[in-house]
């Protein structure tokens, strides 16, 4: 058997960036599916793209209910922002047409992701030290905490 060359490619050509940034974001594999489907189909100028919940479902393997569940939960993160767009049909009536989306910029999702890891943090500090002056007044009065 001989040496099989393989056909030469274009760098970016057939192939899309997903930034490294999501993989510490705590997404889904759900959401990381269609999260990667939008950056695929986004307009690289405008970072904007308007495929059917249908498509997306289809393309990632779930239905339009879940699709719709997952991109509710990356605008929630700040990963991207839909805005609804009206088409004319034929007959003169204006109808929905698909979301479109804006990929927004993965800095701003991961300082919004810092910033809710240090609320928990905060909150979790209160609630031990809560439970300590709990605990020291019980002792205090000579009672046994469970």
């Amino acid at each position: 058997m001989g040496f099989q060359k393989w056909p030469k490619r274009e760098p970016l050509k057939n192939f899309f960036p997903v930034p490294n940034e999501i993989f510490i974001l705590g997404l889904s594999p759900g959401e990381i599916a269609v999260y990667c489907y939008l950056l695929r189909t986004e307009d690289r100028q405008t970072f904007q793209c308007y495929p059917s919940y249908e498509a997306i479902g289809k393309a990632v393997g779930v239905s339009k209910n879940t699709v719709a569940k997952y991109v509710r939960s990356l605008e929630e993160k700040g990963l991207i922002r839909t805005q609804r767009t009206k088409v004319l049909s034929r007959d003169g009536k204006t109808l929905n047409g698909n979301l479109l989306f804006t990929i927004c910029p993965i800095q701003a999702a991961v300082q919004a992701f810092y910033e809710r890891q240090l609320r928990m943090a905060d909150l979790e500090m209160e609630r031990y030290q809560a439970r300590q002056r709990m605990d020291h007044l019980h002792k205090e009065e000579g009672e046994t905490v469970c």
